[in-house]
């Protein structure tokens, strides 16, 4: 059996999605459904078992478990109760460590760029303790992910014993299918796609930086097939293990990401730009991208799909469709 935690968000119901297409249908779910209508992201799927978090660590005894994908986080970067989000983000991934290393399961488990805070630290996934210990996070969100890389950091440095493979993945600017249950944290292109389609106009930030035009603020966007495909081949890679940036390694601007959509429609553009809240402009990043060179060195060369190419598949096979869920 394998086991995929938040795999009725986004990133996990995508991968559950691929196990299932590998021929997997011995995949259990640890989640909350909600009334968010997160169930919708695995209506296309097999599943063995739906667990409840509160349930997790009864329903492991015992259980004979050839993987665990931990995607579970309370993954919103405005997210202010911090009791909540250590045990559902820290806690909970230690317990999932403890128990994956004493049973010997593999261990593939969500980090996030949110790690490098503002990026003055840069953003290489370089894994030793004094690198990991210059950075910092900016929000809740990102501390806690940090926390936890941190304690599995030291764990490697000191041949402490791990799980026979355990990979922890900094996630850049995700995109796809299946994040609209999201809301305020969904990619700017599933928010704004509507009103592209409507022929509405689309409002992005001006810029409050010297140099760099309105728009043109950066990120490392990724597609979310891309994402998955990491986590395949780590899956089918046992001998793999580190943290890992997940990005293309390319920022590219979300007039960029906007511009794309619109070409995927064959409609002319519509964008205007507003003032950026008062409140946020002084935290607000201007770029992000991913160096790449540890997850190729380990053998990894699916590539990354072109953010036009990226975008044309997400507008056309879900997002301008009949039914947006994979």
């Amino acid at each position: 059996m394998l086991l995929v935690t938040g795999g009725a968000g986004f990133i996990g119901s995508n991968i559950v999605a691929a196990l299932n297409e590998a021929g997997r249908s011995d995949v259990a779910v640890c989640d909350f459904l909600g009334h968010e209508g997160k169930w919708k992201n695995l209506a296309k799927r097999q599943l063995a078992d739906v667990v409840p978090p509160a349930e997790l660590s009864d329903w492991l005894k015992g259980r004979r478990v050839d993987a665990v994908f931990h995607m579970g986080a309370i993954s919103e970067t405005t997210a202010t109760d911090g009791d909540l989000v250590i045990d559902t983000n820290f806690r909970l991934s230690m317990r999932l460590l403890d128990w994956c290393t004493e049973n010997r399961v593999p261990l593939i488990y969500a980090s996030s760029a949110a790690t490098y805070g503002d990026g003055a630290q840069g953003f290489d996934d370089d894994a030793s303790l004094a690198a990991l210990k210059q950075l910092r996070p900016m929000n809740l969100y990102g501390w806690s992910k940090h926390l936890f890389d941190l304690v599995v950091a030291e764990r490697a440095a000191r041949g402490e014993r791990l799980p026979p493979q355990w990979a922890g993945l900094k996630f850049f600017n995700v995109f796809g299918p299946n994040e609209y249950h999201k809301g305020a944290m969904a990619s700017v292109l599933a928010k704004r796609f509507d009103d592209i389609k409507a022929g509405r106009i689309v409002q992005l930030f001006k810029s409050h930086r010297e140099g760099i035009a309105d728009g043109d603020q950066r990120r490392d966007f990724i597609y979310v097939d891309d994402v998955v495909r990491v986590m395949m081949w780590l899956f089918a890679s046992s001998s793999v293990s580190g943290l890992f940036n997940v990005g293309t390694s390319h920022a590219r601007s979300f007039r960029d990401l906007i511009l794309a959509a619109y070409s995927a429609l064959g409609t002319p553009p519509q964008i205007e730009y507003i003032d950026m809240p008062e409140q946020i402009r002084g935290s607000y990043q201007y770029f992000t991208e991913s160096k790449g060179d540890r997850l190729r060195a380990a053998g990894y060369n699916g590539g990354f799909t072109q953010l036009e190419d990226a975008v044309a598949s997400y507008v056309k096979g879900y997002l301008d469709a009949g039914d947006r869920f994979r």
